[in-house]
């Protein structure tokens, strides 16, 4: 159902915007556990190194597809805000045509270039070919992907969380029973785990299109609407595009952590590094939920002329998120091991031990993450999408220095720390910049007199 977030307190309007959608974000990170859970129990630590061999460049691709529908929402919500339907429907016709377009292409390219990737990675011999199966079914599910997160993109843009969360739950049902047919009826094995994942999320994206053409009349686009004009096009590519590329160098970054680790030739490392991540990037949700929350709440408003709500609803969203930070990171520092064997038996002690170190040092800067993400993301609602893109070539370049300086003299400790460098470094980047942006879209600071 579509809901405007232009009247009442920002502070409820945000959090029940993004309770649904965390939900949804913990769901689809639940298939990459689940995953990852059944692939190391049934198939062993080779088999968990093999699927977590490119987590990189999965981010790489997935962080495209979900940064382009977030950008891609921007004008909508801005048009919904405003109470322009024939620009909002505008506009969502021009996102399904682009993500078309990026769908053909992305899936071209990693397709053909997956075994150059895997070989740029420096993916050990022995998993070499677990890793291939898994990649190129993702690389091949690719529109799939696209499909799920714009049209959840396009609803949330209209303040509805709950539908996408709804029907992304019940393929998560579906991603279970199949990662278990998949890989132990079958035995699939990786290529199984890949192939149930890209299933489900493929019945996610169809429903949405079910419900947004059924239920949604506002949504609806008709012949009127299908009319690809270059001023559409600039617009929606001048949102997508760059949100999108944030993710995708947030991610080289992380390719060239992965390179790092994967060059310490050892799978106890791999397989240490592969189930620490699928841990960091479920305890993230809550991030990007709240820093979405925010940065749909900005742009109605901003659509809406209402820009004095805007920076109550930011401090008050970035508030929420940092207290969560300071939590989960004692969750990790103090509960890091025990939780790693979600994913690994108790008797690879050694691969436990290092996903625990890992995830131990991560702990101490997790709150930071409260204050990157919901700056970067009001940034990028803001509509200041370059600004936000600089943020994540910031951790880029964080990531690399820790890489190729540090990984080479201190081998795996840096690698526990390579994250957290990236991360700091970026909020020193983008909060004084997000303020920037909040003076010049004109919103004031005195807090008392927000409605």
């Amino acid at each position: 159902m579509a809901k405007k977030m232009t009247e009442g307190r920002p502070l409820p309007l945000i959090m029940g915007f993004a309770v649904p959608l965390l939900i949804g974000n913990v769901l689809q990170q639940t298939y990459n556990i689940i995953d990852a859970a059944i692939v190391g129990r049934a198939l062993g630590a080779n088999a968990l190194a093999s699927v977590g061999a490119s987590s990189s460049v999965q981010f790489l691709v997935l962080g495209f597809c979900i940064g382009l529908a977030c950008g891609f929402g921007v004008p909508i919500a801005k048009s919904f805000g405003a109470g322009d339907m024939a620009q909002m429907r505008s506009h969502i016709f021009h996102s399904m045509f682009l993500t078309g377009v990026f769908a053909v292409i992305l899936t071209a390219v990693c397709a053909l270039l997956c075994p150059q990737i895997l070989h740029l990675l420096s993916t050990p011999d022995e998993i070499y070919q677990g890793a291939y199966n898994y990649l190129i079914i993702l690389f091949l599910g690719i529109p799939f992907s696209l499909l799920y997160n714009l049209m959840s993109s396009i609803l949330r843009s209209v303040g509805d969380s709950r539908t996408p969360f709804i029907f992304l739950a019940i393929s998560t049902v579906l991603n279970i029973i199949l990662d278990l047919v998949c890989i132990l009826v079958f035995h699939w094995g990786c290529a199984g785990a890949a192939a149930a994942t890209i299933t489900a999320q493929a019945v996610s994206g169809i429903l949405c299109c079910i419900y947004i053409w059924t239920k949604v009349p506002v949504l609806r686009i008709s012949g009127k609407d299908c009319h690809v004009q270059s001023r559409g096009v600039r617009i929606m590519c001048t949102m997508g595009v760059p949100m999108g590329l944030q993710y995708s160098i947030t991610a080289i970054g992380s390719m060239v952590m992965q390179y790092a680790n994967n060059s310490l030739d050892s799978v106890v490392y791999v397989s240490a590094f592969t189930a620490a991540l699928r841990l960091k990037q479920f305890f993230m949700c809550p991030f990007d939920a709240i820093a979405t929350g925010v940065s749909v709440f900005c742009s109605q408003n901003l659509g809406a002329g209402k820009k004095k709500r805007i920076v109550k609803g930011l401090f008050q969203g970035m508030a929420v998120a940092v207290g969560y930070g300071l939590c989960a990171g004692i969750l990790l520092i103090f509960f890091g091991r025990d939780l790693c064997r979600i994913f690994i038996s108790s008797r690879e002690n050694k691969v436990l031990d290092a996903a625990a170190m890992y995830l131990f040092c991560q702990g101490f800067f997790f709150w930071s993450l409260g204050i990157l993400n919901v700056s970067r993301m009001t940034t990028q609602g803001l509509g200041y999408s370059g600004r936000a893109v600089f943020s994540g070539v910031t951790e880029m370049v964080a990531r690399i220095v820790v890489s190729l300086i540090f990984v080479p003299i201190y081998g795996y400790t840096a690698i526990c720390f390579g994250d957290q460098t990236a991360w700091v470094s970026a909020c020193i980047f983008i909060f004084p910049t997000c303020l920037i942006c909040l003076k010049k879209v004109g919103a004031n600071f005195r807090f008392r007199k927000v409605a």
